[in-house]
């Protein structure tokens, strides 16, 4: 960028010293802060005062109010980022270079009598035929001397400005809200490469340098911004201010196009083939961690976005999801039927181990499944699936339990999820659940307090309590009276109901007689 330059002016000689204004580490120029300001103005009372009385007062200066600043990164203020300046066509007056300074705008006389003002230069300051004045907040202001070829040839805001009457000597700027940028971006037009000078910026400098840029009519700078954004990586929160600032350029024709295909696709339906893509590659994916930690992240995706999912992207979901069930479920009763053969059991160990292996992996896959959709309540047609399985269950107990629990755990989570209202399933429903897999759930128990570590036996028991308390009383009855066969018989072994076995009590031997003994009281008064 061209050298900034202060202007100190006598009868005698004309000074040029560097100009009191911040260079970044990233090498921006920007104006002090306000605090620097201040600082400043209060260092320069304090000189007043010590100085001796017969001293020579100071040459008067367009800057004096200034120092020399010391370096600011100004993604380090305490103030927040500024918003798109306000520049009025009707507020902003080009008047002569005399006229602006005897007369100065009535947006001046308002503002209050202290200001802080700051003189800046760009390129050869002795060829500047241009003043614009920018007047900021907390009473800053900066006069920048330029060059009318410059600004008239790469923004058409000034070229409209300086078409209107000639000789114009002097553009003000009332009220703009980001003075610094407003520098910074006048400045980039004396650069020849503005794309290099943005290399090493953060992504909110360089969205402030957009909205100036646009806001001046300068093209190059704007496609700078947007090769820019294009390239350098942005997430989380910046990639919704990109997204937002950059959609609204559309309407210029600025091609911000491949900046908004990061994250948008051309498609215009939803990508349901690459969804069961992924789904299909995890479900047949033989490697455990890759396997587990992959299933893991889009089960946490799946439930983020559940709520947010419009009705028809939903259904083409969980219409993927269910026929991935229905799949696993039919090559696992094909498994169990082959491992409980009879010529099954004299085969070799290596060929009988990959059997139980894949048998695994696809009880793994339907309780993967049974997660997804229980987390998004749409788990109901999973448990008539699952109820109607009696094939899969008659042969359940003929498997090593070591093969077989995890099909117990698919049954452990419709529980669960009964118990905690994630299903509605109807009352057959949850009766035939009860009667097909309750038994060989309670035939893995053990195992699963000791061999499953993901098993939590408290939640389990009390959503298949709760699951059989929703049922009419005399099949609760029947049901509870079984599992305290069982329970007397192996105790911790089986799954402890004792809760609900409480409850049913109640509801059976004491409401009633509560019951009976509120009616007779209440025939009594009568």
């Amino acid at each position: 960028m061209a050298e900034c330059k202060v202007a100190t002016v006598d009868a005698r000689t004309t000074k040029i010293r560097n100009v009191p204004i911040a260079v970044t580490p990233e090498g921006f120029w920007c104006c002090p802060s306000q605090a620097v300001l201040q600082k400043t103005a209060k260092n320069q009372n304090q000189q007043a005062k010590t100085k001796p009385k017969g001293g020579a007062s100071p040459l008067a200066s367009k800057a004096s109010s200034i120092q020399r600043a010391p370096t600011i990164s100004s993604e380090r203020r305490t103030h927040s980022t500024p918003t798109r300046a306000k520049i009025n066509s009707e507020e902003q007056r080009c008047l002569p270079a005399e006229d602006a300074a005897t007369n100065p705008p009535k947006a001046v006389n308002e503002r209050p009598q202290k200001q802080h003002k700051i003189s800046v230069g760009f390129g050869e300051l002795e060829m500047s035929d241009l003043k614009v004045v920018l007047y900021g907040k907390d009473g800053v202001a900066v006069k920048m001397s330029v060059h009318k070829n410059i600004l008239a040839e790469n923004s058409t805001f000034f070229a409209d400005k300086l078409s209107r009457q000639s000789p114009v000597s002097s553009i003000e700027v009332p009220d703009c809200e980001d003075v610094e940028i407003y520098v910074e971006t006048v400045g980039l037009m004396y650069c020849s490469d503005v794309k290099q000078r943005l290399i090493k910026q953060t992504v909110p400098r360089v969205l402030r340098v957009l909205k100036v840029a646009e806001l001046l009519g300068f093209s190059a700078c704007v496609m700078s911004c947007l090769d820019y954004l294009e390239a350098v990586p942005w997430v989380g929160e910046e990639e919704e201010n990109v997204v937002s600032s950059v959609r609204n350029l559309q309407s210029e024709n600025y091609g911000v196009s491949p900046v908004l295909k990061r994250v948008a696709s051309d498609l215009t339906t939803p990508p349901n083939d690459t969804f069961s893509h992924i789904i299909e590659l995890l479900l047949r994916s033989n490697e455990d961690r890759g396997r587990r930690e992959m299933k893991s992240l889009v089960q946490k995706l799946l439930k983020e976005n559940s709520t947010s999912c419009i009705s028809g992207s939903s259904d083409l979901c969980s219409e993927t999801l269910y026929r991935s069930c229905r799949n696993c479920l039919d090559s696992l009763l094909i498994l169990f039927q082959q491992a409980t053969d009879s010529d099954f059991a004299e085969q070799a160990l290596n060929i009988k181990e990959p059997v139980f292996r894949q048998i695994a992996l696809e009880a793994d896959n339907l309780l993967w499944l049974a997660e997804i959709l229980a987390d998004r309540n749409a788990a109901d047609e999973f448990a008539v699936i699952w109820a109607s399985q009696r094939e899969l269950a008659g042969l359940h107990s003929k498997l090593p339990v070591k093969s077989r629990h995890l099909v117990s755990c698919v049954t452990a989570r419709l529980f669960v999820a009964i118990g905690k209202g994630e299903m509605l399933p109807s009352k057959d429903t949850r009766r035939l659940l009860l009667d097909v897999w309750l038994q060989p759930l309670m035939d893995d128990y053990n195992w699963l307090q000791h061999g499953c570590r993901s098993f939590d036996r408290k939640v389990v028991e009390e959503g298949i309590g709760r699951t059989i308390l929703t049922l009419p009383l005399e099949d609760q009855q029947t049901i509870l009276l079984s599992w305290l066969g069982s329970f007397l018989k192996v105790g911790d072994s089986c799954p402890n109901l004792q809760k609900a076995f409480e409850v049913w009590w109640r509801r059976t031997f004491i409401r009633p007689y509560a019951e009976q003994q509120g009616n007779r009281s209440q025939s009594g008064r009568s």
